[in-house]
């Protein structure tokens, strides 16, 4: 590529691209607006969850492009931002002595085992074990 001012030219293509279009692109206002939206979305279903599909319909656009568009404006997928939620909910739910059976379900994950594997990744250490660490209560007898 030969370069002119402001302006890259390709000599097997004879295409000429003017050269903010090599850059990368900050989110423009609907990109902003979608991801915004979605994280409401996600935001108000955190027990019931939406699914993609639902989503694209809901706010009016390609799945692929809401998952680009969050990403962008948040910095992570729009699953990992409600298992984080997620999470959050599980660790207040926990510390104000519920079980970690009964979290589960409460916040939204399939069952228990579900629950402790997305808590150990995100935490470092499981529900019933967290619970115990921070509210002194005894070990859970089976």
């Amino acid at each position: 590529m030969r370069a002119e001012v402001g302006i890259f030219t390709c000599p097997a293509c004879h295409l000429r691209i003017p050269a903010d279009a090599l850059q990368p692109r900050a989110p423009g206002r609907e990109a902003s607006r979608l991801a915004t939206e979605l994280r409401e979305l996600l935001d108000s279903r955190i027990h019931a969850g939406v699914s993609l599909r639902e989503a694209a319909a809901l706010l009016h656009a390609h799945p692929t492009h809401l998952i680009r568009c969050f990403k962008q404006a948040y910095g992570l997928p729009p699953h990992t931002h409600l298992t984080g939620k997620r999470i959050d909910q599980a660790r207040r739910l926990l510390l104000d002595g519920h079980r970690p059976a009964e979290v589960a379900t409460t916040v939204g994950f399939h069952d228990q085992a579900h629950l402790n594997r997305h808590f150990t990744r995100h935490v470092g250490t499981t529900p019933a074990r967290y619970k115990r660490t921070r509210t002194g209560s005894p070990p859970i007898s089976s």
